[in-house]
């Protein structure tokens, strides 16, 4: 079963994703592969914990004001020249209830990665998600490919903890 130093009694678990990701992965063991609290904030170093190519990723992130949220992707958050994964990649929101955001079929703006920049999600210029190159600061904005709610509080925020999970 999924843990998570993110979480709380009473806040979001790694365990109310289960049922959203690909039933092929719902009994597979997940291991934290990166942590801002014990790797520091580098958009680079979570590059090169992301785990092998072919495997799926969750990231989960909390904001300053107390919100979580994230994207689960069906492969590893890597750096990129374009947008890559498939339809199973979705974003989600505990606010304060599991929300999940699937894909639309409108485009396959999945994910996309380079030193400077993540992003999940996109179209016309908005990304479902974005976090910068030191991992600081991201934001979250309605997207084509996930029809999304901004997953955040507001659509730009400062990151408290960011964690990468990948199959063991």
């Amino acid at each position: 079963m999924l843990s998570s130093s993110l979480s709380a009694p009473t806040e979001p678990t790694l365990p109310q994703l289960g049922p959203h990701l690909p039933s092929r992965l719902t009994q597979q063991p997940w291991r934290l592969q990166y942590s801002t609290r014990q790797d520091g904030f580098s958009l680079r170093t979570l590059y090169r914990r992301g785990g092998q190519p072919g495997s799926p990723a969750l990231l989960l992130i909390r904001d300053t004001e107390a919100q979580a949220f994230g994207a689960f992707s069906s492969s590893a958050i890597r750096c990129s020249s374009g947008f890559y994964g498939s339809g199973e990649t979705f974003l989600f929101s505990f606010s304060p209830e599991l929300k999940v955001f699937r894909w639309t079929g409108r485009n396959e703006f999945f994910v996309k990665g380079d030193v400077d920049l993540l992003m999940v999600g996109g179209g016309s210029g908005r990304f479902g998600l974005w976090l910068d190159g030191d991992l600081h600061r991201g934001g979250s904005c309605r997207c084509e490919t996930f029809h999304n709610e901004t997953l955040s509080s507001r659509e730009e925020f400062c990151v408290q903890d960011l964690e990468l999970w990948g199959l063991a």
